[in-house]
């Protein structure tokens, strides 16, 4: 009776011991690279509006129907080149009423002259008194004065004249033309008659962040802003479809005080276009560069974040991984470039680190940077 409870715990004992024993997962098998470093160019970007260095509002300086529209909206024209022609029929008779009434002041001052000469004789013989004579030399100004008189409104009648044919004051491309062939047009008009945009060179305005402008001015040596200006390399302009204008600028001007409202100060490149590719009204964005002549690279792809923090897994001893903090210099669209955290041959985890923490083990799968780097370009 007693050997029962015995055999029951043999059974026991071999069924326990016939179950296979569990074993624990493998390390995760994740693509690790060695951090190299090498030169790069980052660019910072802000959005710019193009005008031409000079933008001209064309405008008629006396009343009239217009006549005649010599050019086009959108064409080229040089300096001295008619616009428009304002109907002047009323100033050239003005003109004409004005060289008559020249005509008749120039007339009475030779009939005032001929009278002085007349009583010069008989003043000195004493035939006359000297008030005749300087009655008729007091005539002889005020005829004079009046030719004057006259002259300068013949000159203003021309001048009115001559305002009737409106022509480019610099090269240029014209603007659009509201008004047709028959408006009555004049200089109470708010709208200009075109605009008149030189865009050999173009002027790309920007501005910056207080923030943004205290790390630009940190960037460069100089004492003055100036001195730091010629430090600043070119910049480029990219277009509104992306593409990247073929000729750089020059950054020139920096406003001299910060708009309140927006909390930001304004900037001025200057762009040759010799081609007019950019007109007035374009708009873009400002590239600046920022040269590195050796910074670590890091794939974006490599890191996370965590309260404003940029973050990587190193790969450490026996392979386990231990998050980092780095700190960024700039960035490309899949790379950070980095000065402090990792090293030079330091291995961090590429890709899957998701579901990762520190003291982890991994199965490293070496991946060369070389190679990353051939998949996506700096």
């Amino acid at each position: 009776m007693k050997l029962v409870p015995l055999f029951s715990l043999l059974v026991l004992l071999y069924s326990c011991s016939s179950k296979p024993a569990e074993t624990a997962a493998p390390p995760a098998q994740l693509p690790v690279m060695s951090v190299v470093s090498a030169p790069a160019t980052t660019y910072q970007e802000f959005n710019a509006s193009l005008e031409g260095t000079v933008n001209v509002e064309i405008r008629p300086q006396v009343d009239g129907y217009l006549e005649k529209i010599y050019v086009d909206e959108g064409a080229f024209v040089k300096a001295g080149q008619p616009l428009f022609k304002i109907n002047e029929r009323v100033y050239s008779e003005q003109l004409n009423n004005a060289r008559s009434s020249l005509m008749a002041a120039q007339a009475n001052m030779e009939k005032e002259q001929v009278e002085i000469d007349r009583l010069q004789p008989l003043v000195t013989n004493k035939v006359v008194s000297d008030v005749q004579m300087k009655t008729a030399r007091a005539n002889y100004e005020a005829a004079k004065a009046s030719v004057a008189q006259a002259r300068a409104m013949v000159g203003s009648a021309q001048i009115n004249v001559g305002y009737t044919l409106i022509s480019a004051p610099v090269s240029g491309y014209i603007g659009r033309i509201p008004f047709k062939t028959g408006s009555l047009v004049g200089r109470g008009e708010t709208q200009p008659l075109t605009m008149l945009s030189d865009v050999k060179k173009m002027y790309a305005y920007f501005s910056m962040s207080e923030q943004d402008f205290i790390a630009f001015k940190n960037k460069f040596p100089g004492a003055t802003l100036e001195e730091k200006l010629k430090q600043v390399p070119e910049v480029e302009l990219v277009m509104a479809d992306n593409s990247v204008f073929e000729q750089k600028g020059k950054i020139e001007t920096i406003e001299g005080q910060f708009d309140k409202t927006m909390g930001a100060i304004s900037f001025r490149a200057t762009f040759t276009n010799d081609n007019g590719v950019l007109r007035s009204g374009n708009t873009g964005k400002i590239r600046i560069p920022q040269l590195f002549q050796s910074a670590l690279i890091v794939p974006q792809e490599a890191t996370f974040e965590i309260q404003d923090k940029v973050f990587v897994y190193t790969v450490a001893d026996s392979n386990k991984v231990v998050s980092k903090p780095i700190r960024i210099l700039g960035k490309t669209a899949s790379y950070y470039f980095v000065d402090n955290g990792v090293r030079t041959g330091d291995k961090i985890v590429l890709s899957g680190i998701g579901n990762l923490r520190d003291g982890v083990v991994i199965a490293p799968q070496m991946v060369t940077a070389d190679s990353v780097l051939k998949t996506k370009s700096l």
